[in-house]
């Protein structure tokens, strides 16, 4: 029988409040661009069919696992860590797991930082009317004018920065609740709206079909593994934030009355509605103005708003589009830095707004190396055969996305279905020992240990190398 504990930072006031502060954490700035342009251009409904199984057999199974050790430990990701170990018997450096997960959610929130300002000046810009009749080079220029200037991107960083400090300083029900519950309902009304403006569009057929009818001919021209499977993998781990310590430490704020297997295929269905829902606002709009339908900041930061500059009502739509991804971003970065904050208030005997104060000032220092990537220390660089070109902030995302986040995983699989005790895991789920719980201690023990690998592999570009993937 495990040690009964309770959080000192709180605890969600419902179930949907988990959810809702889950899913934000989950939706972040690449749910609104890089899915439906992964949809679009590796096979649409197949790589949709593809990408569901993976979140099931892969994302699912180690999400449960993380929310799992939250709420068993109920205490910062390093201190859950430590505890668990000693609790199960294990070494003391398992806490290692919990540091990993901070730091990468720490150094993860120093650049997003800096990508969020850039919606927050896209909002001012696009209210300013300043892409009205913007042709692609005029477009391209308000772009590059932006992060060629250290002294506008820092200020802009400065106030994301701020707005995530203010959120996280007031506690768990007053702060990171209360956010969730507005600003994540916003989001899908912000989003229904702009799915509203797509169906008047003239291509709103053209971008359903590129996103989920599948192109035989471009299916037939692909290579399952590295087109489809792989990326529809890599989306799947990395669209829930898995491995980062976020959705741990939200985990210990959970009831032991919520079922985490509810929650968790909740969070995913709501993850993956908003990722495909930004695509049908997107792409029928791109289709209508004649845009290239690429993937990344090109899309949203340079075609779209010579979209917004054309179409009626663009002005507004056009708000309403980068208010969504601030707010994608915002819900994001509260959870980035809460597992450190946490860590700050039980290991450091300070309050947490002084310990939200101390952890945003030194991500904000930490956000200047990226803040200079783009322009004064811009340096370029190979990695797994694709040229870098904004130097430590593409190795900042390299460590991150590429390393910290896969290993994080893993390791949170291993020390949920090997170390920990069945006993311990059988209590803390709360499926019983039938086979709900076999079908989750298998996919968390096999499956999804062999898709994070994959994963890893594939980005350090070990596939590359022998010859699996072009």
């Amino acid at each position: 029988m495990s040690i009964k504990r309770s959080s000192i930072h709180g605890q969600w006031s419902s179930r949907w409040a988990f959810i809702l502060a889950a899913t934000g954490s989950a939706v972040g700035l690449g749910n609104i661009w890089r899915f439906p342009y992964l949809v679009g251009e590796n096979g649409g409904g197949a790589f949709v069919l593809v990408y569901l199984l993976c979140v099931v057999l892969v994302g699912i199974p180690i999400m449960m696992a993380e929310i799992m050790l939250g709420r068993r430990g109920r205490q910062s990701p390093i201190n859950t860590m430590t505890s668990l170990a000693e609790e199960e018997g294990l070494s003391p450096y398992w806490k290692l797991l919990g540091w990993m997960g901070v730091l990468a959610g720490f150094i993860i929130l120093s650049y997003y930082s800096v990508i969020a300002g850039w919606t927050l000046a896209y909002i001012f810009r696009t209210g300013a009317g300043v892409f009205v009749d913007a042709d692609a080079a005029l477009s391209k220029s308000i772009f590059t004018e932006l992060i060629s200037d250290p002294e506008k991107l820092l200020a802009w960083h400065t106030c994301f920065t701020l707005m995530t400090v203010i959120v996280v300083s007031r506690g768990v029900k007053n702060g990171l609740e209360q956010a969730v519950k507005f600003l994540m309902p916003a989001l899908f009304i912000l989003l229904l709206v702009m799915v509203g403006y797509a169906m008047s569009t003239e291509k709103f057929m053209d971008g359903l079909a590129y996103l989920f009818v599948p192109d035989l001919e471009r299916l037939a021209e692909k290579n399952f593994f590295s087109d489809i499977f792989l990326p529809a993998l890599g989306q799947a781990f990395f669209s829930l934030s898995i491995g980062m310590g976020a959705i741990m430490i939200y985990g210990s704020y959970l009831s032991h009355k919520s079922s985490i297997s509810f929650n968790c295929f909740a969070i995913a269905i709501a993850d993956t509605t908003v990722a495909i829902l930004a695509g049908i606002a997107i792409f029928p709009i791109v289709f209508t103005y004649g845009l290239e339908p690429a993937g990344g900041p090109g899309l949203i930061f340079i075609s779209l708003p010579i979209a917004f500059g054309q179409m009626p009502f663009g002005t507004f739509f056009g708000c309403l589009f980068f208010i969504l991804l601030l707010f994608a971003a915002w819900t994001s970065g509260i959870s980035l830095l809460e597992p450190a904050v946490t860590w700050l208030v039980e290991n450091k005997n300070i309050s947490r707004v002084k310990a939200s104060a101390l952890a945003g000032v030194v991500t904000w220092v930490l956000g200047l190396v990226t803040v200079l990537s783009f322009n004064h220390w811009a340096f370029s660089f190979t990695f797994a055969g694709a040229v870098k070109e904004n130097g430590f902030f593409d190795i900042f995302d390299i460590l991150t996305s590429n390393i910290m986040l896969p290993l994080g995983g893993l390791l949170v699989a291993i020390f949920a279905a090997w170390m920990m005790s069945r006993t311990s895991t059988v209590e803390e789920l709360g499926l019983g020992d039938g086979a709900a719980y076999r079908a989750w201690r298998f996919a968390v023990r096999y499956i999804a240990p062999f898709g994070v690998i994959v994963i890893f592999l594939n980005a350090i570009g070990l596939f590359k190398l022998l010859g699996f993937t072009e």
